[in-house]
């Protein structure tokens, strides 16, 4: 059986807990601004910014679009009149002094490095996503770190994986894995560019989508499992 050689890795909710750094730098930006946050307000603030997030996977929302409006049309519904870009300047800055890990998350990486080539492939900001790997000493053992920012492309967008791969020397697809939360955005993208998938199911949901990635995992610490043995952890 293909050994492989080349581990691409999601960040958010694959490394590091998106959930944590989130609802901080979201309770400092509102504690800022004076807003009450209330639980029904963030609720709303994330289902909107999710479904803009899948909107620019699909490539129906542009990047700049999603930043600096999701505040301003959240908020706006409960009555305040906002500037949505300069809310995401302050949600970015808290942002950037996140950086949680994911349970097993350092061990298991810098254990792989050992072994294995590994990239970093984000949908988020370039500097918010540089800066949290940094801090959360995870950089330095990946061999690039691409960004959606960056490429001018984004995942699932085949672009966003040509980008990638055209930068990776030696680079073969047969022995290239992508690891994720999101089905609409790893697993679908890494299914269309033609490599091997692997949905770390963090919040242990059902799939009910049409996507289906080739191994599950549920801790990171299986993925020793899986790579040694290739046995499919569906």
């Amino acid at each position: 059986m293909t050994k492989y050689e080349t581990l691409l890795f999601d960040v958010d909710d694959t490394l590091l807990d998106f959930d944590i750094a989130e609802n901080a730098a979201l309770d400092h930006l509102f504690k800022q601004e004076n807003i009450a946050a209330t639980p029904t307000l963030v609720a709303r603030y994330k289902e909107i910014n999710e479904s803009m997030w899948r909107a620019f996977e699909r490539g129906e929302v542009a990047k700049d679009t999603l930043h600096n409006t999701r505040f301003s049309i959240a908020l706006k519904e409960f009555g305040y009149d906002v500037d949505g870009s300069y809310f995401e300047a302050i949600f970015q800055k808290y942002l950037k002094e996140a950086h949680h890990y994911v349970d097993g998350a350092y061990e298991v990486i810098e254990q792989l490095a050992n072994h294995y080539d590994l990239y970093v492939v984000s949908n988020g900001k370039t500097d918010t996503q540089n800066k949290r790997l940094q801090d959360a000493q995870l950089a330095q053992f990946f061999k690039g770190i691409f960004i959606s920012e960056q490429t001018g492309f984004q995942k699932p967008m085949p672009a966003f994986f040509d980008y990638v791969f055209e930068r990776i020397d030696g680079l073969q697809k047969s022995k290239t894995l992508i690891i994720g939360d999101s089905l609409t955005s790893d697993i679908k993208g890494g299914l269309q560019a033609g490599i091997d998938t692997c949905w770390f199911n963090i919040r242990h949901i059902d799939n009910t989508s049409t996507i289906q990635p080739h191994y599950e995992i549920k801790k990171l610490h299986e993925l020793h499992v899986l790579l040694d043995n290739k046995i499919t952890l569906l």
